[in-house]
């Protein structure tokens, strides 16, 4: 039995791409994907995605049953399934054992297998025989934390098998035949070369660390991280912490809360394009396990990717982008320091995680395991998940009325002044 190293972070740092599927621990040449158009003709077709906590979500169906909602995530390299009773119902065959490691490689107890010969379908394109990884309990918990039900993660196999073009503006896709694509023209548009290794994608960019110090870093392409970038500190010795910085909790693991702090990298170079006052994650070395099969110094999420029209290219190593209006829309982190988890039958009831330590919500006296019944008058009922987080992170000094139930049943109202603190 195998080990696999899969970390999951969500809320501020999301998928950190810390998955290692069942591949030797070099980089191998990447083979073509599963995917194929249902119809032979075809070259291209488009398809719609959901936007959940800043994670795409797109719907599968999986041996002619479904559709089931999963997680589009070009920073793992194999797709999981991370609900088994799913998996169950499906009659999945159980193919090899895999032990999962946490943070810091301690060993979680669980295991994960492998399943073969999976059919998947989107619209308009098939995969007739997928493989997949299982989760043997559904520990991460992705319904609660995306606030929608979540069946599991699909990786790299869609953007090795298509050139993918991701346009935020309208939530769409469109994949299309790498044979017969013609990459669009225009000088808005930049190129930069990608490399493929372990089934990721990686390229380099200059980042400007500090008023004297701007280095090339190779990043993980991560469609699956909600932050806009994430750095690791200890991937090179002249990288140092800014001296402004916050300290938070960037999210959780098999292993528990992975820690760190946030802090805002000067200027971030994509091609001609130059992005200031980047918010970046820094988590501590110790709390994320070194991913040693591909070194690298961070991630670049879906907060800095959805400000372009995107083309993800693998077949052809590169990543093509042109601005969209979302270009200069500035980088916010939460104001309120309330993490929230969705729970009941429709994810429409809300309980407070966690509070951040002198945080606007600690202020208010809001404490965790309290359940939130109502923003500015309102049920929560009639807000999702997105809707409320999207609220928390709206505006410097924006006053809401919230009404919280203790464990012990007893109601108070909190009045939560939103403050940018980073």
């Amino acid at each position: 039995m195998r080990s696999l190293h899969l970390v999951y972070l969500l809320v501020a740092w999301a998928l950190c791409g810390g998955l290692r599927a069942p591949v030797c621990a070099q980089a191998v040449p990447v083979p073509p994907g599963p995917f194929v158009f249902a119809r032979a003709n075809d070259h291209h077709t488009t398809l719609n995605f959901q936007v959940q906590r800043n994670l795409l979500v797109v719907q599968l169906r999986l041996n002619g049953a479904g559709p089931f909602n999963f997680l589009l995530d070009s920073g793992v390299g194999m797709s999981i399934i991370t609900s088994p009773l799913l998996a169950d119902s499906l009659r999945l065959h159980r193919g090899e054992y895999f032990r999962v490691v946490g943070m810091g490689g301690t060993d979680t107890g669980l295991l994960a297998y492998q399943a073969d010969n999976v059919r998947v379908e989107l619209p308009d394109v098939v995969a007739p025989r997928m493989s997949w990884l299982v989760m043997s309990e559904d520990v991460l918990n992705l319904s609660g934390y995306v606030g929608v039900p979540i069946a599991g993660i699909l990786g790299s196999e869609l953007f090795r098998s298509f050139v993918v073009t991701i346009h935020s503006e309208t939530a769409s896709l469109v994949l299309a035949d790498p044979a017969t694509y013609r990459a669009p023209r225009g000088k808005r548009w930049s190129s930069l070369p990608l490399s493929l290794e372990n089934n990721k994608a990686y390229f380099t960019a200059p980042v400007q660390l500090n008023d004297s110090l701007t280095m090339p870093l190779k990043l993980v392409l991560d469609t699956g991280a909600s932050h806009a970038l994430s750095l690791e500190l200890d991937s090179d010795p002249r990288m140092a912490a800014p001296t402004h910085r916050l300290p938070a909790d960037l999210g959780r693991g098999l292993s528990g809360t992975v820690r760190g702090f946030l802090g805002r990298v000067p200027t971030l170079h994509l091609g001609r394009y130059a992005m200031r006052a980047v918010l970046t994650s820094f988590p501590d070395a110790g709390d994320v396990h070194r991913r040693i099969d591909v070194p690298r110094n961070g991630n670049i999420g879906y907060e800095l990717l959805k400000r372009f029209a995107l083309v993800i290219d693998y077949p052809h190593r590169r990543l093509l982008l042109r601005p969209n209006t979302k270009f200069r829309e500035p980088f916010e982190h939460d104001m309120s320091g309330l993490d929230l988890l969705a729970t009941g039958e429709d994810y429409r009831r809300f309980v407070v995680l966690h509070v951040v330590p002198d945080s606007p919500a600690a202020t208010a006296g809001i404490e965790a395991d309290e359940e939130l019944i109502s923003v500015n008058f309102l049920p929560v009922n009639v807000f999702s998940l997105t809707q409320l987080d999207r609220m928390l992170h709206s505006e410097d000094g924006r006053v809401l009325l919230l009404v919280l139930r203790r464990p012990d049943g007893n109601i108070h109202t909190a009045t939560l002044r939103l403050k940018r603190q980073i």
